[in-house]
């Protein structure tokens, strides 16, 4: 049996790209180890040493992850980078792995098995984000700060370092293609729930009971300022008047959650906007399922018109029509006839959408339809299928 490492500077149990393709390789018969970060006490396996989980075998370190200050972010990196490199060559010695799939960011992470690289593994590095652009976005920089460059080269080195590499969408792919990256070493695979393990969740103790006079739109995951909760915020602020019923829930934990609590106080929405903690993965469907609509109200940037987030698969396997801003990457793969969409960082262009799908149900309806059909080519069961061929062809069968 051939064995593979992943390696990943999030914590495995709540990070669903890798957790798709570590579970679809062990399916494969593949064995499988991944070095990760340690979760918080509670959160199922997550805050162990080490666990197993899904025939995963996962080994973790205490580091926060925290991006308030770029110095400790950066630090954070070296950090994981430094244990990353002792723990996977250490292990080599013994596992022999065929096969390390590096996740970024840090795009530089696909060194810490330079050693195991020598003796025979191949190295993946699959770039979840596009760095230079995501640390304009995330701290707000100009693109003429001394980082964008550095960001760059160090990009560069990374995938021309790696033996394959793996984008999230096209739009990331071509990108990478107009810095350097040979298009023949680039694999595109999407962010798309695993249905198989999505539909399996655990009671949602906490969940809202579901009033049938209500009008539900959720957003479920990172609360952050780039995804523009704000924006909704203030959306809704100039239509709630005429959605009688609606109300906005918000589940997950960030650091703009207490500025958006103010925020609906100040909107007069503080019993319209509900805010949850984080959820485990598992509750994530039922929470879901809660729902009239989905709404992903991302800013646009250089950054964020390359975002192809999971939660809008889940929205649409779950068959709830999806609010989403008018960004590159989605309006690729989505026409206007699948998804409701609404100029990027326009509360009010928000709001005429808000109140244009409450009225009409059959418009949800369609919507839902529409972006299932238009999401089968992308689904998951196409995607593993892409990335365990990739597999195969750079390591040979798991036997």
């Amino acid at each position: 049996m051939k064995s593979v490492c992943f390696l990943v500077q999030s914590v495995y149990e709540f990070d669903p790209r890798v957790r798709r393709k570590a579970e679809a390789l062990v399916a494969a018969g593949y064995s499988v180890d991944v070095l990760a970060l340690r979760g918080s006490p509670g959160e199922s396996g997550a805050g162990e040493k080490s666990y197993s989980l899904n025939g995963v075998h996962v080994r973790t370190v205490s580091l926060n992850k925290r991006r308030n200050r770029v110095a400790l972010f950066i630090f954070q990196y070296l950090a994981f980078f430094l244990w990353a490199f002792v723990r996977v060559n250490w292990q080599m010695r013994g596992r022999r792995y065929a096969l390390i799939d590096v996740n970024s960011l840090p795009d530089f992470l696909i060194f810490a098995p330079a050693l195991a690289k020598r003796m025979g593994a191949k190295l993946v590095l699959d770039m979840h984000e596009v760095a230079p652009e995501y640390y304009i976005s995330i701290y707000r920089a100009s693109e003429d700060s001394w980082a964008v460059p550095v960001l760059r080269f160090l990009e560069k080195i990374s995938f021309d370092f790696a033996d394959h590499v793996i984008t999230a969408n096209d739009a990331r792919e071509d990108l990478l293609v107009e810095r350097g990256l040979p298009r023949s070493k680039a694999t595109v695979i999407m962010n798309a729930v695993d249905e198989g393990r999505f539909f399996y969740s655990s009671p949602s103790t906490g969940l809202c009971s579901r009033d049938p006079q209500r009008f539900v739109m959720l957003y479920h995951g990172t609360v952050h300022y780039i995804y523009g909760l704000d924006i909704a915020i203030e959306a809704f602020a100039l239509v709630h008047t005429e959605m009688p019923g609606a109300e906005l829930w918000i589940v997950g934990a960030g650091e703009e959650k207490e500025r958006l609590i103010e925020l609906t106080k100040k909107r007069g929405l503080a019993s319209k906007v509900l805010m949850h903690g984080q959820i485990p993965p598992a509750q994530v469907p039922t929470w879901v399922s809660q729902c009239d609509i989905g709404i992903l109200p991302i800013r646009q940037d250089a950054f964020l018109d390359l975002a192809a987030p999971n939660k809008l698969s889940e929205y649409i396997v779950m068959g709830k029509s999806v609010i989403v801003s008018r960004l590159k990457a989605i309006r690729h793969y989505f026409s206007e006839e699948a998804l409701a969409y609404f100029e990027p960082n326009n509360p009010a262009d928000l709001a005429k959408q808000m109140a244009r799908i409450y009225r009409d149900s059959g418009l949800r309806a369609r919507l839902a339809a529409k972006a299932k059909e238009e999401y089968a080519p992308i689904c998951w069961d196409v995607m593993k299928q892409r990335y365990l061929t990739l597999i195969e062809k750079l390591i040979g069968p798991a036997g």
